[in-house]
C-alpha cells in the first residue's frame, strides 16, 4: 500500500502535544516526515522532558498511524526534547551536583513496610556484582537500616583531607560505598530532631564526604512524600526515582502518591519506574509454588495505569529476610532464583537510566521559592 504524507499528517491532528493543549501538527512538534514504501520515519520535538511524555508520545503515534493510515505500517519516531529556558527566580533554593557521581537514583515507597531498604541494599550489591562503582546514602534519618544490612553497624566513617578539607570517608562493605545516619548514632538511641536538624545531617553526609568517582548512587528513602524528599531533592540533582510497593491495595494507594510526588511540575524528577516486592510466597521445599498473600501483580497494573515503566517482580522468601538480618544480602548468592530476581530488576534499572539519559537533558535540583505548590492544600 501506498502511504501518503498528507494521510499521516492528517492522522497526527488526533494527537497532543503534552503540556500544551494544541494538536501536534498545528503547534508545529512535527517537524518532518519521511515515507519508503511502508515506512513512515516521524520526526518529532515536544517541550515536556518527562520520561512518561515522551513515552506516551510514542505510543499515541504508533496507534493513530496505524489505526488511521495503514495498520502494518513500519513506523520510526524520533523525539528531540526542546525544554523551554526556565524563568529567572529570585531567592532560589538550588542544589548542585556531586563531583564524579554520574548518576543519582531515589528509591522511594508511599507507605513503610514494603522492602524499599531491602530492594535498596540488594539493588546495590547487584550493580557492584557487575563492575559499576556504586555508592548508597541511608536517606532515613529516623529508622537507619543500612548498617545492619551491610553488617557495618560498629564501623564509623573515617576522616580525609581532600584538598585541603576534612571530608567523611565513606564506610565500604561488598564493593558498595555507604554513608548513613546510623554511623553516628548509638543502636538503642532514638533520632529525635525537626526537619531543619535531620536536613543538615543529610547535607552534610552528601556534601561533607568524599565519594570518589561513582556509577550509580543509591538513595534509600524515607517512607511517604515529606520533609525529607524535598531537602535531597533540593540539596541535588536526581537522575531518576525508582517507588517500591507490594501488591496490596493499602500500600498502592500510597506508592501512586509517590509517583505523584516525582511528576509534581515543580519537582519534575524522571519515574524510572516501579518495582513489586514480596510479589509472591514460595517455600523453600516446594520452590515451584507460588502463594498470592499480598495479591497478585497489583504493582504491574499501577504502573500501567500511571505510564509508568514495571521493573520487575521480587519474591517473598525467607532467604531475604534472614540474609538482611545478618547483614549479606540475599543478591549475593549465587546460583538461586534470589539471585537471578535482582539481577534482572538491576538490569532493567540501567537499561531505563540509560534511555532516560538518551532521550532527557540532565535532571536539576529542584528550586523552591516558597512553600506554595508544596502542600495538597491549595490557598485561597
Amino acid at each position: 500500500m501506498k502511504i501518503e504524507k498528507k494521510a499521516v499528517l492528517k492522522a497526527l491532528e488526533h494527537i497532543t502535544v503534552p503540556g500544551e493543549g494544541r494538536n501536534m501538527v498545528e503547534s508545529g512538534a512535527v517537524k518532518n516526515i519521511q515515507i519508503f514504501g511502508d515506512e513512515v520515519e516521524v520526526d518529532i520535538t515536544i517541550n515536556n522532558p518527562s520520561l512518561q511524555a515522551r513515552k506516551k508520545t510514542e505510543v499515541e503515534i504508533l496507534k493513530i498511524i496505524h489505526k488511521e493510515v495503514y495498520e502494518k505500517a513500519k513506523i520510526k519516531i524520533n523525539i528531540k526534547v526542546e525544554a523551554p529556558p526556565a524563568k529567572p527566580k529570585t531567592n532560589e533554593i538550588k542544589g548542585k551536583p556531586l563531583p564524579g557521581v554520574q548518576n543519582i537514583i531515589a528509591v522511594a515507597s508511599g507507605k513503610g513496610g514494603v522492602g524499599k531498604s531491602t530492594v535498596t541494599a540488594n539493588l546495590a550489591v547487584t550493580l557492584a556484582k557487575m563492575g559499576f562503582k556504586v555508592g548508597l546514602l541511608d536517606a532515613d534519618i529516623y529508622g537507619p537500616s543500612m548498617p545492619i544490612m551491610f553488617d557495618v553497624t560498629h564501623e564509623k566513617p573515617l576522616a580525609v583531607n581532600i584538598d585541603g578539607k576534612s571530608k567523611m570517608k565513606p564506610v565500604e562493605s561488598y564493593g558498595v560505598k555507604l554513608l548513613s545516619i546510623g554511623f553516628f548514632t548509638e543502636p538503642n538511641q532514638a533520632v529525635i530532631w525537626r526537619g531543619p536538624m535531620a536536613s543538615k545531617a543529610l547535607n552534610q553526609m552528601i556534601f561533607d564526604a568524599h565519594w570518589g568517582e561513582i556509577d550509580f548512587m543509591l538513595i534509600d528513602l524515607p517512607p511517604g512524600t515529606g520533609d525529607i524528599h524535598l531537602s535531597i531533592m533540593q540539596a541535588m540533582p536526581i537522575t531518576g526515582a525508582l517507588v517500591v510497593s507490594t501488591p496490596q491495595e493499602v500500600a498502592l494507594a500510597d506508592a501512586k502518591k509517590g509517583v505523584a510526588m516525582f511528576q509534581q511540575e515543580s519537582i519534575n524528577v524522571p519515574v524510572l519506574g516501579i518495582v513489586e516486592n514480596m510479589a509472591y510466597f514460595t517455600p523453600a521445599e516446594l520452590p515451584e509454588n507460588k502463594y498470592y498473600i499480598f495479591g497478585k501483580e497489583g504493582a504491574k497494573h499501577l504502573a500501567e495505569d500511571l505510564e509508568v515503566p514495571f521493573l520487575g517482580e521480587i519474591p517473598l522468601v525467607q532467604s531475604i529476610r534472614e540474609a538482611g538480618d545478618v547483614g549479606r544480602p540475599a543478591a549475593m548468592q549465587t546460583n538461586t532464583p534470589i539471585e537471578s530476581a535482582f539481577e534482572e530488576l538491576t538490569k532493567s534499572v540501567v537499561q531505563e537510566v540509560v534511555s532516560r539519559n538518551k532521550s532527557l537533558p540532565p535532571t536539576e535540583a529542584i528550586k523552591i521559592t516558597t512553600m506554595a505548590g508544596c502542600s495538597a492544600v491549595k490557598k485561597k
